[in-house]
């Protein structure tokens, strides 16, 4: 694999990501050439959504090629062009060979929730603070614990349940995940000392791999698709993203119990308006933790 980088401004990337693809790089990526200093940019978006923006005041655009041939034939047609004036050339590099799962492996270490409360790939062994352990490798589904939403939620899960047993001070109760992904969530609850928890997606993948990821960690829940959710539970938890978040606000809001907790999770800080206005007919939101431009959000019935 050949690896050629560029620089361009932000009214370039498209044009220059475009450029590239149609010249048969396997892959293209765009990242914030200014990342790790003080004028990196955060760029946030949803799927489905426009994009805020098509990339940073200094995008580094990266490309990969089968072979140094078809780079630099690809760099001499872009150099041609009108639109790559304003671009730079970085550098075409050999990529050596590596041990990608090896590589994968090593990007993905022990999440610590709390000092005590800890996510941990099966390759890893636990640290020695860790009295709470979720077994959980990156998968099919949505949730490792290193996303700040699935935090934040974690860390909400920890506050209000106990994990000694001691029901008197379990306030989890029924648990509901709409939207579980790996089951992350619906784990946490358990271990937790959640008494009854259900845990929903519309991906059959999420699904399963919330039932294999349960199995891994030794607790008990009912994992299905979302029309096997029955009744009201104490708590519902919903880490998805905004937009979702606020076309489901009747029916998560009608499934939170008298004197339940509604926990969302997957907003941005300047979506907190949009989702307090959407539950406003039934609840009224609050933010209850916030961490690298993300949000919890919190309502009691």
């Amino acid at each position: 694999m050949f690896e050629l980088s560029l620089m361009c401004p932000e009214n370039r990337v498209e044009t220059l990501s475009d450029a590239l693809d149609a010249l048969d790089a396997l892959s293209v990526s765009v990242e914030d050439a200014d990342a790790q200093t003080d004028a990196e940019q955060a760029l946030f978006g949803e799927p489905g959504m426009p994009p805020p923006k098509d990339g940073w005041q200094r995008s580094r655009i990266s490309a990969l090629y089968a072979s140094e041939t078809l780079a630099k034939e690809a760099l001499a047609l872009l150099m041609a062009q009108d639109f790559f004036a304003d671009c730079q050339i970085l550098g075409l590099q050999e990529l050596p060979e590596q041990d990608w799962v090896r590589l994968t492996q090593s990007q993905f270490t022990p999440v610590d929730i709390t000092p005590e409360f800890w996510i941990v790939p099966t390759w890893h062994e636990p640290p020695a603070q860790a009295r709470i352990i979720i077994r959980l490798d990156p998968g099919l589904a949505f949730g490792t614990g290193t996303h700040p939403t699935t935090r934040m939620c974690l860390r909400w899960i920890a506050q209000h349940g106990s994990s000694d047993g001691a029901r008197a001070e379990n306030n989890l109760g029924r648990v509901l995940d709409y939207g579980c992904g790996s089951g992350i969530l619906a784990i946490g609850a358990a271990k937790f000392g959640a008494s009854d928890i259900d845990a929903v997606d519309i991906d059959d993948a999420a699904v399963e791999s919330t039932v294999l990821n349960a199995q891994a960690n030794d607790v008990r829940l009912n994992a299905g698709l979302p029309d096997a959710v029955s009744g009201t539970y104490h708590t519902v938890l919903a880490n998805i993203l905004a937009s979702p978040l606020k076309v489901l606000a009747p029916l998560l809001w009608s499934r939170v119990a008298p004197g339940g907790s509604l926990v969302l999770a997957g907003i941005l800080e300047r979506q907190a308006d949009e989702l307090k206005e959407a539950y406003a007919p039934y609840c009224q939101l609050k933010i209850a933790d916030q961490e690298d431009g993300w949000i919890l959000m919190t309502a009691t019935r």
